[in-house]
């Protein structure tokens, strides 16, 4: 579904992504890992067609991604940033339709495919009608995983997603997320700082280190058949490991 090949993105002197090679299949979930200022965020960035590349290739089902065709391929992913990124002057209800609305769907198919969201996240409806600052936390994060996902899209970008929540609300809304995407059956490509986060969502991930990769496997690979001494050290920084491996994550 997404390929990247021999992908470099520079940002003036930094190198933020360095002859990147990745396969993302269809239908599978693959989280991105690695220390701060690894590349992580730019090469999701990379895969939606928001940054064009200094060199290399995407493609999006066989298409190539380029500035005249990133528009109409975006409309075929949802992207979940930082935060959410809500409009904080539309209720939650206009920030999901609002996408929608400028492509001109009727406010019946707007209002079916909400309720089918609010069903799918585990949402409040009498929600729907409040502001981002009058939710919770776990409740705007649903909110945008709505937005997200308003459009049928085939590929789901999740840019840390949970990572501004107390850990109580972030397991609740892993063990949902986990389930939206194993009943959507959608490609999902997830950004975490958090190793047993990335356990926990998908057995493939990839270490990222420098913009480059360093090893893509599952925690277990990781942990016993690292590629050098960057990916024990990384693992071993990561306390939480032990509960991803219990809960079955690796």
């Amino acid at each position: 579904m997404l390929e990247l090949a021999g992908v470099s993105k520079h940002y003036g002197a930094v190198e933020a992504l360095s002859g990147v090679d990745l396969v993302v299949p269809a239908g599978q979930t693959v989280a991105l890992i690695g220390p701060s200022g690894c590349g992580k965020s730019t090469l999701l960035r990379v895969l939606s067609g928001l940054v064009m590349p200094d060199s290399g290739r995407v493609r999006l089902d066989g298409q190539e991604v380029t500035p005249a065709s990133a528009p109409a391929l975006r409309r075929r992913l949802g992207f979940v940033v930082q935060g959410g990124g809500l409009f904080p002057h539309l209720t939650a209800r206009g920030n999901v339709a609002l996408m929608p609305r400028y492509l001109g769907w009727t406010p019946e198919r707007v209002a079916a495919r909400l309720e089918a969201l609010v069903q799918l996240t585990r949402f409040p409806p009498d929600g729907l009608e409040r502001y981002p600052v009058q939710l919770s936390g776990g409740q705007r994060q649903r909110v945008a995983l709505m937005r997200a996902l308003m459009l049928e899209p085939d590929v789901l970008l999740l840019d840390e997603p949970l990572g501004a929540l107390d850990p109580m609300t972030r397991a609740e809304l892993q063990e949902d997320l986990r389930e939206v995407f194993q009943r959507l059956g959608k490609t999902v490509v997830l950004v975490t700082h958090d190793l047993a986060e990335a356990a926990f969502f998908s057995t493939r991930l990839v270490l990222l280190r420098e913009g480059r990769v360093v090893q893509v496997g599952s925690l277990n690979e990781l942990v016993e058949k690292p590629v050098d001494d960057f990916v024990t050290r990384f693992v071993r920084a990561h306390r939480t490991v032990p509960v991803a491996l219990a809960m079955g994550g690796a």
